[in-house]
């Protein structure tokens, strides 16, 4: 396993992060939205250092059976809070194919938010469809590699590291 991203140079981009999604949302009801289970460690890291009132809720979703991607957007869980007449900010731990976030986007718009955002503490350097498009904060790029640790799995193991790391 080569660590790609240590604890301390996460802690210190999840705050800068923090500091723009402040900036971004001052003066407008913020409603998080962490995506599990990976997007859990991510996002309880950020909320902590956003300095605004928010709400937060988490929604499970996922396109990945195992190691692969299925195509589609397997939804698990239901929101507690009503989406409608809020600005929502979705949080997940990685953007790879970007099919999930943007289901849900499309899903919470539907529900009626105001806006939808997203963040994610990676993002894979590989080229996507437009469609499904970019994070609008991403923490790191880090190359098309299988990537463990900070809520990033292989078969639901290693999302307890503190860092993130190349599983070879």
């Amino acid at each position: 396993m080569k660590i790609l991203y240590s604890q301390e140079k996460i802690a210190a981009r999840v705050r800068e992060i923090a500091a723009e999604v402040t900036r971004f949302y001052e003066g407008k009801p913020l409603t998080v939205i962490i995506i599990a289970s990976g997007g859990v460690f991510f996002g309880a890291d950020l909320i902590r250092e956003i300095k605004l009132p928010l709400w937060v809720d988490s929604i499970g979703a996922a396109s990945y059976i195992d190691d692969r991607s299925c195509g589609r957007v397997s939804v698990r869980s239901k929101l507690k809070l009503s989406c409608a007449g809020r600005h929502i900010l979705l949080v997940d731990e990685i953007l790879d194919t970007g099919l999930t976030l943007a289901e849900l986007r499309h899903y919470v718009l539907g529900q009626g938010a105001l806006s939808v955002r997203s963040a994610v503490i990676v993002a894979k350097d590989i080229a996507r469809s437009q469609a499904n498009g970019l994070a609008d904060w991403t923490g790191f790029v880090a190359p098309n590699r299988f990537l463990v640790g900070y809520g990033l799995d292989f078969r639901e193991e290693y999302r307890n590291l503190p860092y993130i790391a190349i599983l070879d």
